[in-house]
């Protein structure tokens, strides 16, 4: 079921009218004149306010005759439409949706906690209030859904998969716009546009949390290592060559691994180094 606009009257008009018929019928009552003519203007007067509704900005009236499906009216303002004619205010406003704090399995297995904030609006109230039996209800319920799918679908980070170019942690801006799909594909049938979709909250789940904090620690020491390493190797390479070039002293394979060893001690140690003097030589 698709919307379609339902062509409404000015209510100012024909509350006017519907004020002028009360007091009318009112007249002639009071005067006695014609009973059966009082009565017609006082039930003309009637249905003139039924058909009378206000429809505020951003808000919209969804109209059913027995049942059928007659329209929607959107015009702000004071409206009339046909009596005889249900009708349902919805409103078009954007609202937000501030989704509870999940645990959900990530791709590898790990179990995070996740929560989404979701800003969404309805552009169709025909699918919103006839296609689903609460559209509300609905959206919180196929947020998470999306949620916990696009969770299982990606890795928290790269530890893990270090194959996987989307994860949740690094890829923040992609992840959101893999939500914002995930969500319009589920609540279009809602007549439901998602406006913006967002993770408001991402960790580790409290059992596993120490041990990941660990590993990331551990991680952090590697790669530090790592670039110490490199750094220090380039160093006495760049030590070595520049005794040779200069000639400042000549070196065997056996005194250039003690420098080398000397050296690496040096800069790859976490603590300041004494210096001790040999007052004899390597060989001795």
């Amino acid at each position: 079921m698709n919307e379609k606009p339902l062509t409404s009257l000015s209510g100012y008009v024909l509350l006017l009218a519907a004020i002028v018929c009360l007091v009318s019928s009112t007249a002639v009552a009071w005067a006695n004149l014609n009973v059966f003519v009082a009565a017609l203007l006082f039930l003309t007067a009637v249905v003139l306010f039924i058909g009378i509704t206000v429809i505020n900005p951003n808000e919209a009236v969804v109209c059913t005759f027995f049942g059928d499906y007659v329209g929607t009216m959107k015009q702000n303002g004071l409206r009339w439409v046909n009596p005889l004619y249900s009708k349902k205010k919805i409103s078009l406003r954007a609202r937000n949706l501030n989704g509870q704090t999940i645990k959900v399995n990530d791709k590898m297995g790990n179990p995070i906690e996740i929560a989404a904030v979701v800003v969404w609006q309805v552009s169709d109230t025909a699918k919103a209030l006839f296609d689903v039996d609460n559209y509300q209800t609905f959206v919180q319920i196929q947020s998470e859904a999306a949620v916990r799918f696009l969770t299982s679908s990606h890795a928290y980070d790269n530890m893990e998969d270090e194959h996987e170019t989307v994860t949740l942690r690094d890829n923040t801006g992609q992840i959101n716009k893999f939500l914002e799909q995930e969500l319009d594909e589920r609540l279009s049938q809602a007549g439901v546009r998602v406006m913006e979709a967002r993770i408001s909250h991402l960790a580790y789940a409290p059992e596993i949390a120490g041990a990941m904090l660990q590993r990331q620690q551990a991680t952090a020491v590697v790669s530090a290592r790592k670039q110490i390493v490199e750094g220090a190797v380039g160093m006495v390479e760049m030590a070595l060559a520049r005794l040779a070039e200069k000639d400042v002293v000549q070196l065997d394979e056996e005194r250039k691994a003690a420098m080398v060893s000397n050296l690496l001690v040096v800069l790859c140690g976490e603590k300041s180094v004494s210096p001790v003097v040999n007052a004899g030589t390597l060989y001795n």
